[in-house]
């Protein structure tokens, strides 16, 4: 029988060689979990990592589990899955699985023909509406720091992670606690799955954009393209992500079932590298531990309100993320070495439906977003020449000084100096002043004479929940239409918005077996 043990080893401790001293007769072991711990690091304590090891032994090898798949008998007809992000891939990769191919939408371009176009918005300016940082093959995750951290408890979680593993991902993803690819091969791994799904018979159209959701009655029986196509399927997947604005206006229009929800908006705020390693390592920082990481919170009682770190990308970049010409919104990546000079994050304060802008129209929460977003834009845009990002050194904004020379940034798109207070809401603000004070508190130095905010992070999530049974997963409102991921309000993330593709599957797989 396998032997599966828990055990703590000093960071700079070799596995195998503890192994074989502890357990002589192993013939084998996998590793089912991996965590860093670095409490205490700043105060000269090892850092250490938790293992949890399944061990094989001489009489009993490891057999690779497989799962035993029978393929749909029955004829169905290709589902429609309007969005190639992960919850949109996802859900057709695991339908493939069981012998439906899809029919996959996207609005944008192959990976790497979208990326040629970021470069160019970046470094010249030349927006593109259908290929940027949002829109085009891998979604908004194909330009994040490709983190693969979730809080969801899904028996779905461990299928998601080995399923990258397959397409390219380092094996340890499977298995670390805080896994991540980078942006970099997190892009080569999504063009293997696309390339994947089309031998298994799935057609994907490029260049795409679903204009309108086909109706007969309360029944969605396919989607109608930009330039006058239409497809008819029983099976509609709306996997969008949480920037199609245009899709969320023609929902409502058609009166299918959504209501608003709470989101966050605040800044990117950047260190240099080595100060942020040096605040959790202390001496450890030079060792082979990698780039520093930090999760930050704050809860103001009386207003019931959180500020928080988001999306933290250690050894990063700060980027330009919009989606509209007249709208700076900005995010953080990183590569998968996570060597860049810097580590950023967001630093974002509690929106809440209802109170800091009214629910009478359900989409007000992205006008509250756009709002934003174009404020940003036209200081650019006076300042500089509408790419740049509006930006303001840490302890300027503190004292609410003029930033006179900026602190050097990641940001291949250029940086201006403005005073943030006049384009954040003045709850952001007044969140972002007392959250930094605790944060500093938690983390000494976190308020440095080097660090920088960028802004408007205001895309953390999607501002509307596209309503859904609880079982079916189908909308509530309209038949054959299956609301999925993060731009219908249920992923936040890479690997939720995977999982929740995963579900919506397997509810076509039960409703056509």
């Amino acid at each position: 029988m396998s032997k599966i043990v828990d055990f703590r080893l000093s960071f700079d401790e070799d596995l195998e060689g503890y192994l074989k001293k502890k357990y002589s007769q192993y013939l084998d072991y996998r590793v089912l979990s991996k965590a860093l711990d670095a409490r205490g690091a700043n105060r000269g304590k090892d850092p250490s990592y938790n293992y949890k090891i399944e061990l094989a032994f001489k009489n009993d090898p490891f057999v690779n589990y497989e799962e035993d798949i029978s393929k749909i008998k029955a004829a169905v007809d290709k589902p429609i899955i309007i969005g190639a992000g992960p919850a949109g891939l996802f859900c057709a990769l695991r339908l493939s699985e069981f012998g439906i191919s899809s029919i996959v939408i996207e609005r944008g371009e192959r990976a790497t023909q979208r990326m040629k176009k970021i470069a160019r918005f970046w470094r010249y300016g030349e927006f593109d509406e259908e290929n940027n940082v949002c829109f085009g093959e891998g979604g908004a995750g194909l330009f994040s720091d490709g983190k693969l951290i979730t809080r969801i408890k899904s028996p779905y979680v461990k299928y998601v992670m080995q399923r990258f593993v397959d397409f390219g991902a380092p094996p340890e993803t499977a298995y670390t606690s805080n896994p991540h690819l980078g942006s970099n091969k997190i892009r080569a791994l999504i063009t293997k799955m696309t390339d994947h799904l089309k031998e298994q018979g799935c057609s994907f159209h490029y260049n795409s954009r679903v204009e309108e959701l086909l109706m007969e009655g309360s029944r969605c029986v396919g989607v109608k393209t930009h330039d006058g196509k239409t497809y008819k399927s029983s099976n509609i997947v709306l996997a969008t992500g949480h920037s199609s604005k245009e899709m969320y206006k023609h929902i409502n229009e058609c009166s299918v079932a959504m209501k608003a929800k709470d989101f966050a908006v605040g800044v990117r705020i950047e260190h240099p590298r080595r100060e942020i390693d040096s605040i959790q390592y202390g001496e450890f920082a030079s060792k082979e531990l990698g780039a520093a990481r930090y999760k930050l919170t704050y809860h103001n009682k009386e207003s019931n309100k959180g500020t928080y770190s988001f999306c933290m990308c250690p050894g990063g970049y700060v980027l330009s993320s919009g989606t509209d010409y007249d709208g700076i919104v900005v995010n953080g990546m990183s590569n998968y070495s996570r060597s860049s000079p810097w580590s950023n994050s967001a630093l974002v304060v509690s929106i809440k439906a209802g109170v800091d802008f009214s629910t009478d129209d359900v989409l007000n929460g992205h006008f509250y977003q756009k709002s934003i977003e174009n404020k940003a834009y036209e200081y650019s845009k006076s300042a500089a020449s509408g790419k740049e990002i509006p930006s303001q050194n840490l302890k300027d904004f503190l004292e609410n000084k003029t930033t006179k020379t900026l602190n050097k940034t990641s940001c291949p798109s250029g940086i201006f100096a403005s005073n943030l207070r006049e384009i954040l809401p003045a709850t952001v603000v007044k969140g972002l002043i007392e959250g930094l004070g605790s944060f500093d508190q938690k983390l000494d130095g976190f308020i440095s004479e080097k660090s920088l905010l960028l802004a408007p992070e205001t895309r953390t999530s999607a501002p509307v929940t596209i309503l859904r049974d609880k079982n079916s997963l189908e909308s509530q409102s309209h038949e054959a239409l299956f609301p999925c991921g993060e731009g219908a309000g249920y992923a936040g993330g890479i690997t939720s918005a995977a999982v929740d593709g995963v579900r919506v599957a397997m509810e076509i797989i039960r409703r056509n077996s």
